[in-house]
């Protein structure tokens, strides 16, 4: 028995095709696919607006996904973690971040990881699958569902989340296909129509799929540096085997940048690994010419892997180096910590252990 197709992987043309196939008028897709990306929708029923021989035709044809977190953990900071099991016995993990009024979804792209950084508890858990368009969508639109049971209020669905990062678990651009197609439902007028600044795509270094993204669609970039030289990140990031430093760097430069936009790069500092005043500077020198940002975490210490974070004087160095080279450089506390919802902690309960 063929199993019927999940709307909700579909863009807003593709559901068009799709209506037209089943000789109902392509002209309503636009209405339909409205509803697929309103939190709370589960049932065709629900589209009151959308004639009922259209809602009968598609409900005998089609079925609409729907996310629900199996667990929802709430830090002392205000972050909030979910946990979402999937049919097929996967879980993935998504995180809410709050700060005054704004709100950022850190979203997941894979369950598991294949790229094996060796700081990162995602990427002990091995690589599962890829997810599917309506599994990246359907975080969104389940969070929101929790933000609007909370009795958080704003004027639109739209308003509920401000940004959307695509830093959970998994490597975004070694999903690519589905990353494209979940981004062009969220960024689609006729959906939540989040606007190319509000989301930043992060990579841990896959070159081919850095220059593919900057053809095929505008978003932010974010790039898990962690390293200047390719000994250092060879060693704690395997891809850099594959795509040396300077490679992913003169990807970097020819990424599209209209206007006063920038490129994130993300740095996690780890004590003696790749923290040092040379470290800095070698940093510093290889970015020249890279319009950007910088981004230090001190590194989110865990029982499972075997690393330390610096001293706070010595990351306060290593930003003072940056600075004075002229880079925009912050140093970023993590929120979440104490629910393993900080960055490089997401294993949905799985992540290595050290003997």
């Amino acid at each position: 028995m063929t199993e019927k197709p999940d709307l909700r992987n579909l863009t807003c043309g593709e559901l068009a095709a799709y209506m037209e196939g089943l000789g109902l008028p392509a002209s309503r897709a636009r209405f339909v696919f409205a509803w697929l990306q309103r939190p709370g929708v589960t049932d065709f029923a629900m589209m009151v607006d959308v004639k009922r021989e259209i809602r009968e035709s598609l409900a005998g044809h089609a079925v609409i996904s729907n996310l629900a977190p199996a667990t929802v953990e709430k830090s002392a900071d205000g972050t909030v973690k979910f946990a979402f099991g999937l049919p097929d016995g996967a879980v993935i993990e998504s995180v809410l971040i709050p700060e005054e009024e704004r709100h950022t979804l850190c979203v997941s792209s894979q369950a598991g990881c294949a790229m094996g950084c060796c700081f990162c508890l995602t990427g002990g858990m091995g690589f599962q699958r890829n997810l599917r368009p309506a599994e990246i969508v359907g975080q969104v639109l389940a969070v929101m569902e929790y933000m609007l049971a909370a009795g958080v209020v704003r004027t639109t669905h739209r308003e509920l989340i401000n940004n959307l990062v695509f830093m959970g678990m998994g490597e975004p651009l070694a999903n690519y296909d589905n990353l494209i197609t979940a981004l062009t439902i969220l960024m689609d007028e006729r959906g939540l129509e989040f606007t190319e600044r509000r989301i930043t795509v992060s990579t841990c270094g896959l070159v081919p799929r850095i220059r593919d993204l900057g053809r095929d669609i505008r978003v932010n970039l974010a790039v898990s540096l962690h390293a200047a030289d390719d000994a250092t990140r060879s060693r704690i990031m395997p891809v850099n085997r594959a795509y040396g430093v300077d490679e992913l760097l003169a990807a970097c430069r020819s990424f599209p940048l209209p206007g006063r936009k920038v490129i994130l790069f993300e740095y996690i500092l780890i004590k003696g690994m790749n923290d040092s005043p040379r470290d800095a500077q070698l940093l510093a020198d290889k970015l020249q010419g890279i319009p950007c940002r910088i981004n230090l975490l001190p590194y989110n210490v865990s029982q499972a892997l075997p690393y330390e974070c610096p001293a706070e004087e010595d990351v306060l160095r290593f930003q003072k180096i940056l600075r004075d080279a002229g880079y925009r450089t912050f140093i970023r506390s993590s929120r979440g910590a104490d629910i393993s919802a900080a960055c490089g902690q997401l294993a949905a309960g799985k992540g290595p252990v050290i003997s």
